[in-house]
């Protein structure tokens, strides 16, 4: 929502400067110097980058049109989904995870939270880390170092379409002086011609230096940044993962575990520990029901 509202201010701000300066917007629609700046751009990252970083280039442009989805929320729901699974183990053993880990679609647990199930990459992250802890024998130091490697390689291919379009931005201005110089040569040829002519035909070759320049610092470039505090965002959620995953396997209890991972959440998303303690026990109510003799009936 943000960024469409971004994107009118920009476009406002040039717009209606220009216009009171008293300029002539028909100036500025140069759909020749579009075409040359934008299929050159495109052609670029098309040239530089193989097919699943286009794909997930795609997929970026679209998030930055979607709220971020790591809320407040969110990590409460989290948190209590873990306190349920980290519960289950501690009353029942490691090993009584293991069906919630090997089909984590047909876990009574993770069924309850489908955000966390169609989120495949968080999903296996813990899973996988979980399957560790449960076959045994691995240090939780090794376990730490296991799952910050698998932090690094996800947020390095989150990193590469960023990449990919920042590189973009950057070619920008260049293009829009390419497009200049065409629009120079074109304006040579028009030497002796009236001089109405020739202005216009200077005004479109500065048109494509100006457009090189607005698409790079008030489009390209701005989206690309926002992608890539959304990656920030992803790897921060599975940083608070980590560390609670790792305080229980360390020995805490799993209310112990839990708020060591709750102080790992941005500040200004972190919810309170009563409201956590709260889900929890929610969460803890409604498990005790499940159990009770009758229940089903």
């Amino acid at each position: 929502m943000f960024v469409i509202i971004g994107i009118i201010v920009v476009l406002g701000a040039v717009v209606g400067g220009y216009l009171l300066e008293h300029g002539h917007l028909v100036v500025l629609l140069q759909p020749a110097e579009l075409i040359i700046i934008g299929g050159a751009a495109v052609g670029t990252v098309l040239v530089a980058n193989p097919l699943h970083i286009l794909k997930a280039i795609a997929a970026g442009l679209v998030s930055v049109l979607k709220p971020s989805r790591f809320t407040s929320q969110t990590y409460v729901e989290t948190l209590k989904m873990c306190y349920e699974l980290l519960n289950k183990a501690r009353k029942d053993g490691l090993m009584a995870l293991e069906g919630d880990i090997e089909e984590p679609d047909k876990s009574a647990v993770f069924q309850k939270y489908p955000s966390f199930l169609t989120d495949h990459h968080t999903r296996d992250f813990v899973c996988d880390t979980m399957r560790m802890a449960i076959i045994g024998g691995i240090d939780p130091f090794d376990l730490d170092q296991m799952m910050e490697l698998d932090m690094e390689v996800a947020h390095h291919e989150a990193s590469q379409p960023i990449a990919a379009l920042s590189t973009m931005a950057d070619s920008l201005p260049g293009l829009g002086i390419v497009a200049a110089v065409l629009g120079v040569v074109i304006t040579m040829g028009a030497l002796g011609g009236p001089p109405e002519q020739i202005g216009e035909k200077v005004a479109a070759a500065l048109v494509g230096t100006f457009l090189g320049i607005l698409l790079c610092y008030g489009f390209v470039g701005p989206v690309a940044s926002n992608m890539a505090k959304a990656a920030d965002e992803e790897h921060a959620f599975h940083q608070v993962l980590r560390v609670l995953i790792l305080a229980f396997i360390k020995g805490n209890a799993p209310i112990q575990a839990l708020e060591f991972g709750r102080r790992a959440i941005p500040a200004r998303i972190r919810p309170g520990f009563n409201e956590m303690e709260k889900a929890c026990k929610s969460a803890s109510a409604v498990e005790t029901a499940a159990a009770a003799p009758g229940s089903a009936g």
